[in-house]
This record gives structure tokens, C-alpha cells and sequence, in this order.
């Protein structure tokens, strides 16, 4: 069953691309008494997340940020070293996190994984947006397979 709005982010271990190598980072870190912006895709460097998602919440990140948001992460089941060079080929600076969730715990605990071994893609997250207050999920966009409208910055914007 996956996360539904009013459920609490489960806590688990991610990664993320730090200046000494990777390093290890808890959703409670990410989440606890924090509003946190949290899109998810089925994989960095492919063509919808590069040429669309991501720039989208680059270009809006200080209009999302303007509306109390403290942190926006961008979540994909990749290592720490496709997910730190991604982000430097985005040009993502400090304006989003990019964690990786290399064996998809986190994306498996909540319900979220897209199974895109017939493409030869193995186990891979949904795309989706969500709003998380305090750790609680405030909204959820989930994509429709092959899709890229509801999880997007500008309908997140909007939700705020």
C-alpha cells in the first residue's frame, strides 16, 4: 500500500553527494521540523527527468522556497555518485538535494517503486511530488506511468 497524505515519512537511510565523497543522511534529518518539497523520478540523466523535471524545480526553486519551504530534494533509485554528478550536470548548486536512494529502501517503504525490469531498467520510483510537514505527507502528485503533469514544479507551486 503506498504513503497517503496525513502518513508519516518512514525512517530510514539515504545518501547524498557531499564535497568529502558520499555521505549518509536520515529522513529525519531531511524531514523533522522542517516543510520539504520532495520529487521523485524513475532515474537520473534520463530524458523526462533531465530536460523537464529537474530544471523545473531549479528555475522555480525561489519561488517554492518564497512560500516556506525549507528543502527541496529530488529522490531516485540511483548511488550517491550518479545522483552528486546529476545534480552538478543540472546545475542544481544548493537549491536541491539530490539523495539517492540506492536500493530503494525508502521508495519500497512507502509504497512508491515502479518495477522497470521488462526495460531492463530493474526496480526504479514512481515519479511523483509530495509536500511533507514535520515528516507528515501534506500532499501527493503520483504520475501516471509515462506520464509528467501533476508532479511537476509549476502544479507544486501551486499547491502551496
Amino acid at each position: 500500500m503506498a504513503i497517503q497524505v496525513g502518513d508519516k515519512v518512514p525512517e530510514v537511510m539515504l545518501a547524498h553527494m557531499t564535497e568529502g565523497g558520499p555521505a549518509p543522511i536520515s529522513t529525519n534529518d531531511i524531514f523533522k521540523g522542517k516543510k520539504v518539497v520532495l520529487f521523485a523520478l524513475p532515474g537520473a540523466f534520463t530524458p523526462t527527468c533531465s530536460a523537464k523535471h529537474v530544471p523545473g524545480f531549479v528555475e522555480k526553486a525561489d519561488q517554492i522556497k518564497a512560500k516556506g519551504v525549507d528543502t527541496i530534494a529530488c529522490l531516485s533509485v540511483n548511488d550517491a555518485f550518479v545522483m552528486g554528478a546529476w545534480g552538478k550536470d543540472q546545475n542544481v548548486g544548493g537549491k536541491v538535494l539530490m539523495l539517492a536512494d540506492g536500493s530503494a529502501v525508502l521508495t519500497k517503504a512507502m509504497g512508491l517503486e515502479l518495477d522497470l525490469t521488462q526495460r531492463g531498467f530493474g526496480l526504479r520510483s514512481d515519479r511523483y511530488a509530495m509536500i511533507v510537514d514535520d515528516g507528515v505527507v501534506s500532499m501527493l502528485n503520483r504520475e501516471e506511468p509515462g506520464a509528467f503533469e501533476v508532479s511537476s514544479a509549476e502544479a507544486v507551486l501551486g499547491a502551496l
